[in-house]
């Protein structure tokens, strides 16, 4: 989305020494992400088996790798936490709560302590429900948090919000937890599929619609949400205004699902 200058995204994540975690470097490069992996012997590189019908998914996971990122071999490495100290904008999906959540927490009190911005996904509704003390625990350093519909009510029966299925309502309850930076407002960014993106812009909470698209138009729609937090974090790092950021959010889930896998053309056509 921001195509130059490259590189001005550093991803951690660990692999193996395999044919798999090749791919992922050479995915990364392609995409000009600065990927600096912890490699491992000790499992492959995490796969993923996608089954599609119609427009409806269901994936089939072996994690593998992707839980053995380890903090003291990868993160306290000083070439990697001077990454960390270099970037602005912080982005970590909710399953690596599963993972490594002493990782989570450093790099979450390091953009506190620096009024930087720290973001989360609650990323599915399991994490709410069995990983919700790690979660609870980060909660607090959150300055933008993202979800989707399926997500958000999960994690407001979680919470306790008081028997509320209203997803405005939820975002407005999810906003208002403890936070320990006071310099920012959290933020709240509830997707929906093909309805309304719901997100909280101060006190108020002001539903977003999504692109038109016609249903036969839709070829998968693996890597919607990602793409969306992608296209969202693409603007928000060029210090763009909220509504522009979710404007870049839609417009690229609108481009993955119109394609098999989560591919994108080489150059956007965002205005």
């Amino acid at each position: 989305m921001i195509q130059t200058p490259h590189k001005v995204a550093t991803f951690f994540g660990c692999i193996g020494m395999d044919h798999f975690g090749e791919i992922l470097k050479q995915k990364a490069e392609e995409a000009h992400v600065d990927a600096r992996y912890y490699q491992q012997t000790q499992e492959p590189t995490g796969t993923c088996a996608a089954c599609i019908t119609g427009d409806n998914r269901s994936l089939v996971a072996n994690l593998a790798a992707a839980n053995c990122y380890n903090k003291e071999k990868h993160l306290d490495l000083d070439g990697n936490w001077e990454l960390v100290e270099k970037a602005k904008v912080y982005y970590i999906a909710g399953f690596f709560l599963t993972v490594s959540p002493e990782s989570i927490l450093k790099v979450a009190k390091h953009a506190s302590e620096n009024n930087k911005i720290f973001s989360l996904n609650l990323s599915a509704p399991f994490i709410s429900q069995f990983f919700k003390e790690a979660m609870m625990k980060v909660m607090p350093y959150v300055d933008i948090l993202f979800g989707n519909e399926t997500e958000a009510a999960t994690f407001a029966k979680e919470q306790g919000f008081e028997e509320t299925d209203d997803i405005a309502e939820i975002a407005r309850r999810a906003q208002s937890l403890p936070k320990v930076n006071k310099k920012r407002q959290r933020v709240v960014v509830f997707t929906q599929g093909k309805d309304d993106t719901v997100a909280t812009i101060g006190k108020k909470v002001t539903m977003f619609p999504v692109l038109d698209i016609d249903q036969n138009d839709i070829v998968d729609t693996n890597g919607a949400g990602d793409a969306f937090v992608g296209g969202f974090l693409s603007e928000l790092v060029q210090e763009r205004q909220l509504e522009e950021c979710i404007r870049a959010g839609h417009y690229a889930a609108n481009v993955i699902i119109r394609r098999a896998g989560c591919t994108f053309p080489e150059k956007p056509d965002f205005p």
